[in-house]
């Protein structure tokens, strides 16, 4: 028996508390390459160039924002990974 090849599959709409999962693996996936990239050096400042205390106080931010843009870029799939556990463990519970 042969499928039409105009057929559609619908895919749910991902729920509400999906969404909640999903956000939440992607900040803890942020926070994780975030704590990466300082461990890696990035946002030092440079003995001879500093920016003063100015650069030092907010190198934190940058070094977080430019992990929220990998993970928005797909990251390193930490989030879904996470998310997966997290949707199988909800849905062992119901």
């Amino acid at each position: 028996m042969e499928i039409a090849s105009n057929t559609v599959q619908l895919i749910p709409a991902p729920t509400r508390d999906e969404a909640a999962l999903r956000a939440a693996a992607r900040a803890l996936e942020a926070g994780f390459l975030a704590e990466m990239l300082k461990g890696a050096g990035l946002g030092k400042v440079p003995e001879a160039f500093g920016g003063g205390a100015g650069e030092e106080q907010f190198a934190s931010f940058l070094v977080q924002a430019q992990a929220e843009q990998m993970v928005r870029r797909g990251g390193i799939g930490l989030a879904e990974m996470l998310f997966d556990s997290l949707v199988e463990r909800r849905d062992d519970r119901v």
